[in-house]
């Protein structure tokens, strides 16, 4: 069955200084993504044919929005009421209109849609998402009439004065609705303020005693229930989002060996056979192949890693690793980087803007930037490439099967041709020709009896 059409309004005109922070609540990272942005993604997902935001001026959210998602302001009044009058223009009236919340990021593709349908099939002027299993403290009571349909909300935040059988009410407003856009907006223009707010649930009475009439829908996904008004929700909202992505990766056939130590952002793909370690941190916009062995503690940025590459003990960002190539442990691959299929990249490395050829070695304690590195090469323990001159950077170009020697820097421009050797301890300046040795540094000399003539000094001093 194709998914009905609808409208969609945000509500994330709250500033939520409950965060202590600059930034917008709603614009707040969840797993690397703005959480407005998760609430538009469900909408879009459950088939949403228009959808805008509410927003204050100056809030900065209306520059942060998803392209697509067009910016209502709200410049006058207070509540949630106020803030869906401000798009009373925008709606379209012979579209439902579903009503969202930007600091509920949990919010699901397949709650929605249930919700819109059960909308159109009773043909009811307002539909709202309850549940019955949430503590209801705090939450909006749900009073039924005799034919099901909701006769009103109350708000039981504070007890105080609530007649015992409303208490005893289990039911719920999650605070997800959709509603018949002429009626709520005739509504709406009659709620009077409360404490300087207008408040939307105040509308269902109204709709009911004007003959219109209210239907719920029960979920028992109580995760949409959940709204961010702190980091601490900010965390245990994460918590919930990153469950969700990393069961949907094990599904599709990854391990993650510990996933409660596992960060892991929207926007990931990994291939079927690759094992995740333990205190690895994947962002957005990475992709892992298939059968490869990440981590443990390994952090990529932006990667895009082939097939059957094992990383450990990592940091890698903006790069590329092919096929088979090895990386660590406590190897560092900045932007513009490309492992190609079978290098190695070892312990203590470092690489920069360089190209590392197939089956390339770089087994420890080296830096490459600016570099292009041949297929089949060694790049023994110690070796540097010199790229900066204090105005430009400058390749170093290390042909096929070249062979260095430790401690070895290149001052770049510098060419070191195929098949060539490098002395250990030598400082190249000038290009190396093929095949050949290249030897760049001082002639060793031995001062007999200088340690003692030196001591001696120094006990004179004394």
């Amino acid at each position: 069955m194709a998914p009905i059409p609808f409208d969609c309004l945000i509500l994330a005109a709250g500033q939520g200084t409950r965060m202590r922070s600059r930034l917008a609540k709603v614009l707040h990272p969840l797993c690397g993504r703005p959480m407005l942005w998760w609430v538009v993604e469900a909408a879009r997902a459950a088939g949403a044919a228009r959808i805008a935001c509410v927003v204050r001026p100056g809030s900065g959210v209306g520059e942060r929005l998803p392209a697509g998602v067009e910016e209502i302001e709200q410049r006058v009044g207070e509540g949630t009421g106020a803030a869906v009058l401000a798009a009373r223009e925008w709606a379209d009236r012979e579209r439902p209109l579903v009503l969202l919340s930007g600091d509920h990021p949990l919010v699901s593709a397949e709650v929605v849609r249930a919700l819109v349908a059960e909308h159109a099939e009773s043909g009811a002027a307002a539909t709202l998402l309850t549940s019955d299993e949430l503590d209801p403290s705090g939450y909006g009571r749900v009073v039924r009439g005799a034919d099901g349909s909701v006769e009103r909300i109350v708000e039981t935040k504070h007890s105080e004065g609530v007649p015992d059988e409303i208490l005893a009410i289990r039911e719920v407003n999650i605070g997800i609705y959709a509603f018949r856009p002429e009626p709520l907006f005739a509504a709406l223009e009659r709620v009077r303020e409360e404490r300087g707010e207008r408040y939307l649930t105040a509308v269902f009475p109204l709709l009911a005693s004007a003959g219109e009439r209210v239907a719920a829908v029960p979920t028992t996904d109580v995760a949409a229930a959940f709204g961010v008004n702190t980091r601490v929700d900010l965390m245990r909202a994460e918590a919930v989002a990153r469950e969700r992505l990393i069961e949907r990766l094990a599904l599709a056939g990854v391990t993650f060996e510990a996933p409660q130590a596992t960060v892991i952002e929207v926007d990931v793909e990994i291939g079927p056979d690759t094992v995740i370690g333990a205190g690895c941190t994947l962002r957005a916009g990475t992709r892992v192949g298939s059968d490869c062995r990440i981590g443990p503690c390994a952090t990529l940025e932006r990667a895009r890693v082939g097939d059957g590459v094992t990383i450990e003990h990592a940091r890698l960002v903006d790069c590329e690793v092919h096929d088979g190539a090895t990386v660590g442990p406590f190897a560092y691959l900045r932007p513009g980087t490309v492992v190609r299929a079978g290098a190695k990249i070892g312990t203590f490395v470092e690489v920069k803007n360089a190209d590392i050829g197939e089956r390339a070695k770089v087994p420890h304690l080296s830096y490459l930037g600016d570099a292009e590195v041949g297929a089949d090469a060694n790049v023994a323990a110690g070796n540097i490439t010199a790229n900066y001159d204090g105005r430009a950077k400058h390749r170093t170009v290390i042909g096929p099967r070249v062979r260095t020697g430790v401690d070895t820097a290149f001052v770049a421009p510098v060419t070191i041709g195929e098949g060539a050797y490098t002395g250990a301890g030598s400082v190249i300046t000038k290009d190396v020709p093929p095949g050949a040795l290249a030897i760049a540094r001082a002639r060793q000399r031995n001062v007999e009896g200088w340690v003692e003539r030196f001591h001696g000094r120094d006990d004179k001093k004394a």
